[in-house]
């Protein structure tokens, strides 16, 4: 296909070409194997060439008039309309996600970057008053420099642009690693639509490597002060602490293990349809997606015949298919440690009231139910099509059980009573919680992050300016300081 081969390099200092390193990262069709595109990777010493080129370049953007800086991006998201249907069809191709995520991932792409022209203008200093007399506190937001961002294979488009786009409006320039399965969508399809929109060579560099290449580089390099990374909390944790020692800031969005919760007061047949979409969009590949369904007893059995009957009924096959609902996983790897996790549950005691199956990649819903408590299964994140259904008898064993897991990211709370359910949601320890809907939301301009495992620091809205600028005091005295010698 020409437009993954198109886009099949790396993009430094505005210039397109060819990795320097020995190998190549194969971009794979994750339904029918197709060859998309061949990468030879970036080496360290590339990664280098592309902080010295973000730096080189940053500071003329951070003087730039950041109403300049709004009509980039405004051209950026005018190029994303306009491309639409080509790169839904790339994000078909090469992540497998169906018609109804790819439209999903671009609709919410096209709000953060309509949020992103307007973070342009939004940081605002301040003048405080000082105890010394004649004194007077300038404090400026100013661009942290430039930005290192690592991003996921399951929203890919969005979840690097939900980082870039924000980085460079507020005037800094960024290195973008995307993940090896999805280089296109996640990275150089970025640098292209940027490079369309007239942003200045440098300021946003891609680099498609991988850490068996490169190590820690991208990390400890001396360049970037901020570090952005999506992705699973073991990484996370590799990636904060390697940060830590060397003094560089992060925003970590990581795994989750999130809970629906169905009261014995909620409208059954809604909250089926918003279990069922919060745990199997996009295959279950989703951080905030519903692992654990919990239903009060006094619903359970109405609940589990209507939610098994529903996931029965779901399409699963070709994504570029209209009518698919469940496409492939990522890779055969992922299919098979999701068909082993439901083979091993139903072998320690669960019951299967669907067995997922695997073909190639694509692997059939399970929902499983009567699992012992300490079942591990309950503790992880599971990135795949499968249900657990977890029985419980009133609010505090609701809360117990949802709070029982190193995660904290999402959940939601079904019930007639819109503030109970708000009352239960204050109770659960996560960053996120949603009364009556689905557990899988992202907005523009509300906080998104999680607490536990589930990440460090928040994104979206006033939080991206605290997570890409820092402050800066300038003070003035307009007298004369007395110094004691």
């Amino acid at each position: 296909m020409s437009f993954f081969t198109d886009l099949a390099h790396q993009y430094i200092d505005g210039e397109w070409r060819p990795g320097k390193g020995s190998w190549d990262i194969i971009d794979f069709n994750p339904f029918n194997g197709e060859k998309l595109a061949s990468i030879p990777v970036a080496t360290a010493e590339e990664v280098d060439q592309a902080y010295r080129a973000a730096e080189s370049a940053q500071q003329a953007w951070a003087d730039t008039n950041p109403y300049a800086r709004r009509t980039v991006l405004e051209k950026a998201l005018r190029i994303v309309e306009e491309r639409e249907p080509e790169i839904a069809e790339a994000i078909v191709a090469e992540l497998g996600g169906t018609h109804l995520k790819a439209g999903f991932e671009l609709h919410l792409a096209k709000e953060f970057l309509r949020e992103a022209i307007q973070l342009a203008l939004r940081p605002a200093g301040q003048i405080l008053p000082s105890p010394t007399e004649g004194k007077e506190n300038r404090v400026y937001r100013v661009p942290v420099g430039v930005v290192g961002v690592i991003s996921p294979f399951n929203f890919p488009f969005l979840l690097s642009l939900k980082s870039v786009a924000p980085a460079l409006a507020l005037g800094n320039a960024v290195v973008l690693k995307p993940h090896q399965n999805t280089p296109i969508c996640g990275g150089t399809l970025l640098a292209k639509v940027f490079e369309d929109a007239g942003l200045p060579a440098g300021l946003l560099n891609v680099v498609v490597t991988d850490i068996a290449e490169i190590g820690d580089t991208l990390l400890e390099h001396p360049v970037p002060q901020v570090i952005s990374f999506t992705g699973s909390d073991k990484v996370g944790r590799h990636v904060a602490t390697v940060c830590a020692a060397n003094l560089k800031r992060v925003v970590l969005e990581l795994g989750g293990n999130s809970a629906l919760i169905v009261l014995d007061d909620a409208d059954v047949d809604y909250a089926v349809d918003a279990a069922v979409f919060s745990r199997y969009v996009h295959q279950g590949q989703v951080c905030m997606a519903a692992n654990r369904i919990l239903v009060d007893r006094a619903v359970e059995a109405e609940f589990t015949e209507k939610f098994v009957a529903k996931v029965a009924s779901l399409t699963v096959g070709d994504p570029a298919d209209p009518a698919t609902q469940i496409g492939p996983l990522i890779n055969s790897s992922q299919a098979e440690s999701i068909s082993r996790l439901v083979d091993e549950t139903v072998e320690s005691g669960a019951t299967a009231l669907l067995h997922g199956r695997a073909d190639g990649n694509l692997v059939s819903p399970s929902v499983l139910t009567g699992l012992p408590a300490d079942s591990p299964v309950l503790q992880q994140e599971i990135f795949g099509p499968v249900a657990l259904l977890v029985p419980f008898d009133g609010e505090d064993e609701a809360v117990r059980i949802a709070n029982d897991t190193p995660y904290g990211l999402s959940g939601a709370v079904h019930t007639g009573n819109i503030e109970r359910g708000v009352r239960v949601g204050q109770r659960i320890h996560t960053g996120m919680i949603h009364i009556n809907d689905g557990t899988v939301h992202d907005e523009p301009i509300v906080p998104f992050g999680g607490e536990k495992s589930s990440g460090l620091g928040r994104l979206n809205g006033e939080s991206m300016v605290e997570a890409f600028t820092t402050q800066k005091w300038i003070s003035v005295q307009h007298g004369r300081s007395q110094f004691p010698f």
